[in-house]
């Protein structure tokens, strides 16, 4: 009886699709493509909304029936947005209004302690709020949409930034705060974190310029009311002329 004997053969099988075999470099060149957009929507953020102002104000298409209930729901949301604005710059400062590449010290306090994006959720908040004020429905999402994806660009840039000059500091507060929705933990009782943030908001509303919060890392202090207003003062009277000429657009 005669023993078989098998050869075996190993195959090396490699992919001729260039869309496989490029993937990783494809993935990279998407990422460094919507950093590049990011950097340049960082430098002209403070326009970014003027198409969604013109569109508010100018049309009337899909425009909703009278309602108070619906004029009043915009100008909460449009209030929460600005509320959440304050509260941000009362501990980032004017540092927050800055369009070029210079950073401050790493803010962990404050809505900074719950989520690392809290001036362009109030932002969003805003745009939002005009539009349910201007009884444009339909446009609230699309604004959610066209905002988030401009901030999202916006953020990846800053986060590189962070991480190439921060290091260890941002990765670490990266890796617990959340970059869009906040999380207040799993059981009934708030964390540590979210509960000094509460607080923070409560004193960012009646502050004093001797008040700050104790936040985990004590290196930056809340501003002063006078201080935060002061830096606010452009958004504030934007949002009191905006909602003047959707007065005169509804007498129209």
């Amino acid at each position: 009886m005669k023993a078989c004997r098998y050869t075996t053969e190993v195959v090396l099988i490699l992919p001729t699709s260039r869309t496989l075999s490029n993937w990783p470099q494809s993935v990279q060149i998407e990422a460094d493509t919507t950093i590049r957009l990011g950097r340049w929507l960082f430098r002209h953020r403070t326009a970014l909304p003027l198409p969604v102002a013109i569109a508010i104000l100018a049309l009337r298409v899909g425009e909703a029936p009278p309602s108070a209930r619906l004029v009043t729901s915009g100008v909460v949301v449009t209030a929460l947005g600005e509320l959440i604005r304050l509260w941000g710059v009362h501990h980032i400062g004017v540092i927050s209004r800055t369009r070029s590449e210079r950073l401050g010290p790493l803010v962990v306090s404050g809505p900074f302690a719950i989520l690392r994006n809290p001036l362009y959720v109030g932002n969003i908040a805003l745009w939002v709020g005009f539009a349910l004020a201007a009884r444009l429905v339909w446009m609230a999402p699309l604004i959610l949409l066209l905002l988030g994806l401009e901030y999202h660009a916006i953020v990846r840039w800053e986060e590189r930034l962070l991480d190439s000059r921060l290091g260890d500091a941002y990765r670490a507060y990266a890796t617990r705060v959340p970059r869009w929705l906040p999380t207040f933990g799993h059981g009934s009782r708030p964390s540590t974190s979210s509960g000094r943030a509460m607080a923070g908001l409560r004193r960012a509303l009646m502050v004093s310029p001797s008040n700050h919060e104790p936040a985990e890392a004590d290196a930056v202090k809340p501003h002063s009311l006078r201080e935060t207003l002061f830096s606010e003062r452009g958004t504030l009277i934007a949002i009191a002329v905006g909602y003047a000429l959707l007065w005169l657009k509804a007498q129209l």
